[in-house]
């Protein structure tokens, strides 16, 4: 395992972590120092935050830890050419699950946030999962060996999902895995899932919006920011070319298109900072004041995950980061979000989609019992697994055109004790290192040692 870390290892860290940051923030740190200012102070506060916050480093970890590439895979444990370019998500931690109401109008409980989304090992989303695990856990003053226990029921509830799903058993009525929703799912994820179903659009809409002048507009304040004229105009003509990349379903209902009002959005969440974003108010399906919907439009960002992944064939996909971002959703979660779309705002790909009511994500902070964890832990391996499935041959890309599940289980099948111990360790060797990152990345922070950032 990794150990304290101090003085030129210490510094050759220090030294590494700003070359990452450079690398992967630089622009967007130049161009919004403050938005910069405050998601550093939130990545401060614990080492499970910085992780959250630096997909970039781990990403230039992992490519170190598995050897260079070539231009198709990576090589690494349990990756061969088709294990090695499979759809992943690109940030997989234990705070990436939560609640979304789907194209069937289903609650369903999966994976979400796919802002880093892109094709490389499967492996790299276990294991950055796995060292959340380990993070978790510690903050909570779960000994190593609970902590091994959580990481081994994650990796063996994956394990035992793909092996159903690569031999044609563990399907729904639709052909599809099956899904955690009010009907399947047990314990904590079930009582995430019935908190959601309380939310209403309405109640969604009472904390964004008012009624001025007999029609409902986004209120002043609680980070809406006034557009200037022309720049209400650039985002209304984005959107217009944003209802061309919908599904069918969605774009012939065009009586949903009416926009009512338009805002800037500040205080976006962890990994959005400097991302220019805008909130979108439109009719909805009637005249009831109560029936409207808001849409987000954010600028995507590039995904950490590609700076090591080389092939051209995979970079030369995806037309901008806002198309990447909604292909690879579609393709890892089954029946997304009916408004899930792209468009181009000043040359930069955008991220459309419904600011849902129910979307909600797990909240880890009352989850203190062992067993309540350890399950909680199971479902979210199965989820993995099923993500994994879903992105294959059959899913309408071309980028993965073989079966993803099967491709995995042959692997994984070669040694599953092996696959187990190897997120085992990795968890508790990169769970070491992120927390000495952490201190690291403080010391950093508070000397004023990150450039662009000196107060």
């Amino acid at each position: 395992m990794a150990t304290q870390q101090t003085g030129e290892a210490a510094e050759a860290r220090a030294e590494r972590i700003l070359e990452v940051f450079a690398e992967a923030f630089g622009e967007l740190l130049a161009a919004d120092p403050a938005a910069f200012r405050v998601k550093f102070r939130k990545m401060a506060a614990s080492a499970f935050a910085f992780y959250r916050g630096t997909a970039c480093l781990f990403y230039a970890d992992a490519a170190e830890d598995d050897g260079p590439g070539g231009e198709s895979v990576r090589k690494g444990p349990f990756l061969d050419e088709r294990t090695g370019r499979v759809w992943i998500h690109g940030d997989l931690h234990a705070e990436n699950f939560g609640t979304y109401m789907d194209a069937n109008g289903r609650l369903v409980f999966n994976v979400n946030d796919f802002d880093e989304a892109f094709v490389g090992p499967f492996t790299w989303d276990v294991k950055r999962f796995a060292a959340s695990v380990a993070l978790l856990g510690y903050g909570k003053a779960l000994s190593d060996e609970q902590i091994s226990g959580l990481v081994r029921t994650y990796a063996g509830a994956y394990r035992e999902r793909i092996r159903a799903l690569a031999g044609g058993g563990e399907q729904s009525g639709d052909g599809t895995p099956p899904a955690l929703t009010l009907d399947t799912a047990h314990g904590p994820v079930l009582a995430a899932l019935r908190s959601a179903r309380t939310n209403t659009r309405f109640g969604l809409l009472e904390t964004m919006t008012e009624i001025r002048d007999w029609e409902r507009r986004f209120a002043p304040g609680g980070g809406a920011v006034a557009l200037e004229e022309d720049v209400r105009s650039e985002v209304l003509e984005a959107f217009d070319a944003y209802i061309a990349t919908l599904p069918g379903a969605t774009r012939f209902r065009s009586d949903a298109y009416r926009v009512k009002d338009v805002v800037g959005r500040r205080g976006v969440g962890i990994g959005s900072a400097g991302l220019p974003s805008y909130n979108i108010l439109l009719e909805g399906h009637s005249d009831a004041l109560e029936n409207d919907l808001v849409i987000y439009m954010k600028q995507a960002q590039t995904p950490a995950v590609s700076r090591h992944i080389t092939d051209p064939a995979i970079h030369g996909y995806f037309r901008h980061e806002g198309h990447r971002t909604v292909i690879s959703q579609r393709a890892l979660q089954a029946h997304a979000d009916p408004w899930l779309g792209w468009t181009e705002l000043r040359g930069a790909g955008q991220l459309v989609a419904e600011v849902s009511p129910y979307a909600l994500d797990l909240d880890w902070s009352d989850l203190d019992d062992l067993d309540d964890i350890t399950r909680v832990v199971g479902d979210l391996g199965r989820a993995t697994a099923t993500m994994h499935a879903a992105a294959d041959d059959e899913s309408g890309h071309s980028l993965v055109p073989f079966s993803t599940e099967r491709a995995i289980d042959e692997a994984i099948g070669e040694d599953e004790e092996g696959f187990a111990q190897m997120l085992t360790d990795f968890a508790h060797d990169y769970g070491t290192r992120t927390r000495h990152d952490h201190q690291i990345f403080v010391d950093l922070f508070r000397n004023g040692r990150i450039p662009g950032l000196q107060d």
